[in-house]
C-alpha cells in the first residue's frame, strides 16, 4: 500500500486512526533504540538500561495497538510532524544525562501523545472514531502515570537528603497556578489570551471544587519541592503528580474519575505552557 502523508487530527476512518497509533508508537521505539545504542557506544550502560526499559514499555503499547488491529495491516503513515522528541539527548554530552532526565523525556512524549489524541477526538468525523481516540487518550494517560512514577523514583534515588520543602494544600497551589497564568504577558485579545484565561479559570474551578470536597491525602504534599510555585511549568508538574497519585490510590470510581479529569486539564495547561 502506498505511503500516505496525513495531517494531525485528520482521521477519516478507524483503519487510519489505528495506523496513526501504530506509527506513533513505532516512532517512539525507534527514538529510544537510537538513544540506547548511543549510550552503549558512549560507555553509559546505566542509561542504556533505562532506554531499554523505555523500549520495552513502548513495545507493550504497540502490542496493544496490534490487538486492536487484529488481522488488519496498518496502512503506512508518514507523520506530517514527528511527535517524538528526544529533547537533545541524541546530541548532548552523555555526562549531562541522568535517569531522571531520560524518564522526563519519556513523560513529555507521552503527554504529547495524550494531547494529540484529545485533539483527534475533538476533530473526529464520527462517534466511532471519537470513541476510539478517547480510548487512545485514556491509554496515554495511563502511560503518563506509569512513567511519572518511574521518574519520581529516579529523582529520589539521585536527590540528597533535603529538608527544604514547602507546605500547602491543593486548592492553594491551584490558586497560585491561576495567578501565574493571569500574569503571563499576552495581548488583551486573541487566541493565546483566551487560552490562558481558560486555564486560569479551570485552576480556580478546581481549587473551589477541592475546598468543597477535599481529596484524600497524598504523600507528595508532605515533600513539596522548594520554589515549585515560582513558575507555571514546575507547578503544573507538581499538581499533575498529585492528581495522578490520588487517582492511582482511589478505589471509588467517581472520585478516581474526578482526579483523572483534573489531571487531564493540568496536562493540557502544561503542554500549552511549554509552547510559550
Amino acid at each position: 500500500m502506498p505511503e500516505k502523508k496525513t495531517e494531525p487530527w485528520a482521521m477519516a476512518s478507524m483503519d487510519e486512526l489505528l495506523a496513526f497509533a501504530w506509527a506513533m508508537e513505532q516512532e517512539a521505539i525507534d527514538g529510544y533504540v537510537s538513544l540506547a545504542a548511543r549510550m552503549r557506544a558512549e560507555n553509559r550502560p546505566d542509561l542504556a538500561a533505562v532506554f531499554e526499559r523505555l523500549i520495552a514499555e513502548e513495545r507493550g503499547h504497540i502490542g496493544k495497538v496490534d490487538q486492536w488491529l487484529g488481522d488488519r495491516t496498518p496502512e503506512p503513515i508518514t507523520l506530517a510532524k514527528p511527535l517524538f522528541d528526544d529533547e537533545g539527548a541524541g546530541v548532548v554530552a552523555p555526562e549531562l544525562l541522568t535517569s531522571y532526565r531520560a524518564f522526563s523525556i519519556a513523560v513529555r512524549n507521552e503527554e504529547r501523545a495524550f494531547v494529540f489524541w484529545t485533539y483527534a477526538a475533538a476533530h473526529a468525523p464520527s462517534d466511532e472514531i471519537r470513541q476510539a481516540a478517547e480510548r487512545m487518550a485514556r491509554e496515554e494517560l495511563s502511560h503518563v502515570a506509569t512513567l511519572r512514577r518511574e521518574r519520581r523514583m529516579a529523582f529520589h534515588e539521585m536527590r540528597r537528603a533535603d529538608s527544604d520543602s514547602m507546605k500547602g494544600d491543593l486548592p492553594a497551589f491551584e490558586e497560585r497556578l491561576s495567578e501565574l497564568l493571569s500574569h503571563v504577558p499576552a495581548p488583551a485579545f486573541g487566541e493565546r489570551a483566551e487560552r490562558l484565561r481558560g486555564f486560569a479559570n479551570e485552576a480556580l474551578e478546581r481549587a473551589s471544587a477541592l475546598r468543597v470536597v477535599p481529596p484524600a491525602e497524598t504523600l507528595l504534599l508532605q515533600h513539596v519541592p522548594k520554589n515549585v510555585t515560582g513558575r507555571i511549568v514546575p507547578l503544573c508538574e507538581f499538581l499533575l503528580d498529585c492528581y495522578l497519585d490520588l487517582a492511582e490510590r482511589e478505589r471509588t470510581e467517581p472520585v478516581r474519575a474526578r482526579m483523572q479529569t483534573f489531571a487531564s486539564e493540568v496536562i493540557r495547561c502544561l503542554y500549552a505552557a511549554r509552547e510559550q
